[in-house]
């Protein structure tokens, strides 16, 4: 009996609650919309505690701290450091190897028609026993051959054209200058004697001084290029001394300026 008594008063205050919460739903819940929208309940508060350096709070901190802000702690202030790549060695471009002196390639192209250079006017290291100075410029001019002295009985031996009957000097000069691809102003007496010549020609691979030019003293003489090589080992200039083109690019890295020139 008293079972079944206390199982009828957990039923009676089931009913009674039942009855208080239908009670204060319909007084809240008034007729005015602008009343109703005023009651909703609030949204929840999302805070985001990952930023907290300190992750082992309690409870109640959680429930007093939500509405605080806290500062990024500091090992989160450092710059985001991102990877630079190295541009500088990205850049570096290797190119195909280039000619220092492709123009004078061109001289490959020698008429059939003209003889043949003999080749022991090729450029090669021969004995030498003259008794001058390394560094010293010796022209054979009836041999058809220029000589740089390298010293220890040796020099380097280059074939040229000298000039022709009654263009032909000897004596002693110095290189007093060099001029890469010179331009070529043709004096008064070879106009005079060629009035077709141009009065002035700028430096080039047609220009007859061809790739370099090594002035000698104050005279109007010059060891250069040209750009008729067949004519290497012949007299045919008007007093200057001439080299395949490959052959004065050499000298002239080899010669210096104030190098004593001996024409013999």
């Amino acid at each position: 009996m008293f079972k079944t008594a206390s199982l009828a008063l957990l039923a009676g205050a089931s009913i009674f609650a039942i009855d208080l919460h239908s009670a204060a739903a319909q007084s809240v819940a008034p007729t005015d919309p602008r009343v109703a929208q005023s009651v909703q309940p609030p949204v929840p508060l999302r805070v985001a505690y990952a930023e907290r350096p300190n992750r082992g709070r309690g409870l109640l901190e959680v429930l007093f701290d939500a509405g605080q802000s806290y500062e990024t702690p500091a090992y989160q202030q450092q710059p985001n450091h991102q990877y630079q790549p190295r541009y500088e060695l990205r850049q570096q471009q290797i190119l195909p190897q280039q000619e220092t002196e492709p123009v004078y390639r061109r001289e490959a192209a020698i008429d059939p028609a003209q003889p043949a250079v003999d080749p022991k006017f090729n450029k090669q290291m021969v004995d030498y026993n003259g008794g001058h100075a390394a560094g010293t410029v010796v022209i054979d001019t009836p041999n058809r051959f220029l000589y740089l002295v390298q010293g220890n009985g040796k020099a380097l031996r280059y074939g040229i054209g000298v000039g022709r009957p009654g263009f032909t000097w000897a004596g002693v000069k110095t290189v007093s200058a060099k001029k890469e691809w010179p331009a070529w102003t043709p004096p008064p007496e070879m106009i005079k004697r060629r009035p077709d010549l141009p009065r002035h020609m700028e430096g080039g691979p047609d220009n007859p001084l061809g790739a370099r030019a090594m002035y000698l003293g104050s005279s109007l003489y010059r060891i250069h290029g040209s750009n008729e090589p067949w004519t290497i080992g012949t007299a045919v200039s008007s007093g200057c001394i001439r080299m395949r083109n490959e052959d004065v690019i050499d000298l002239y890295g080899r010669v210096n300026v104030g190098a004593r020139v001996i024409v013999i």
